[in-house]
């Protein structure tokens, strides 16, 4: 990934951060002949005593799981808001540009194939998700019928990526002096979209230059 130098997000505990907030990215792998992508809900896990990895899902039916290969990487791309940023707000004439913030995660895939280890994923999978609602509404996969856990079970397939490397970018008009950094952030937040309300309060927490 091009990442200038000013946009470059080099903290790894922000990244992580980064990646937990934005879950669900784009699986990129290599087939032997096209490269072949699935969007999916993909968890970082950082243990104390392991390299940090990537769990995830996808059907069995996606052929793209056939195409995990211990001794190629593959890339998991996670977006965050992005937005447009109009010259109209600079004080000197210059082009409008796009503020956004994205990770690239590059590892290596195996398959999650034992049955107790595959539902381990699966509950923690759904646990993080599940952690935004009250306790007494939560779904549980424990509480399922387990004839229907193991036929859904069966037609998916579990994988882990073992992290090789990340590259990271937070574009958010650090390149911009104080004024026009202060402007940009009333004019997103004057346009009121998710996306803008939330770009221009990631640029708030980090400054102009930062």
């Amino acid at each position: 990934m091009y990442v200038p130098r000013h946009f470059t997000e080099s903290d790894p505990q922000r990244v992580g951060a980064f990646i937990v907030r934005h879950p669900f990215g784009t699986l990129v792998t290599w087939d032997g002949q096209k490269p072949v992508a699935s969007h999916l809900l993909m968890l970082l896990q950082e243990p104390a005593d392991a390299p940090r990895c990537l769990i995830g899902h996808m059907a069995r039916a996606n052929p793209q799981w056939e195409s995990f290969d211990p001794a190629r990487e593959v890339m998991a791309i996670f977006q965050g808001a992005h937005t447009y940023v109009s010259a109209a707000w600079y004080s000197a004439p210059s082009a409008p540009t796009w503020n956004y913030s994205a990770a690239h995660v590059y590892g290596t895939p195996s398959i999650v194939s034992g049955r107790a280890e595959l539902y381990g994923l699966l509950r923690e999978l759904v646990d993080s998700q599940e952690a935004a609602s009250p306790e007494a509404e939560r779904y549980r996969l424990q509480s399922m019928p387990q004839p229907l856990v193991d036929g859904m079970m069966a037609a998916i397939v579990g994988f882990r990526i073992t992290v090789t490397r990340v590259e990271a970018v937070a574009k958010l008009s650090q390149n911009r002096n104080e004024a026009d950094h202060a402007r940009i952030i009333e004019q997103l937040r004057k346009r009121g979209d998710a996306d803008s309300l939330s770009v221009a309060r990631e640029m708030e927490k980090r400054g102009p230059g930062r």
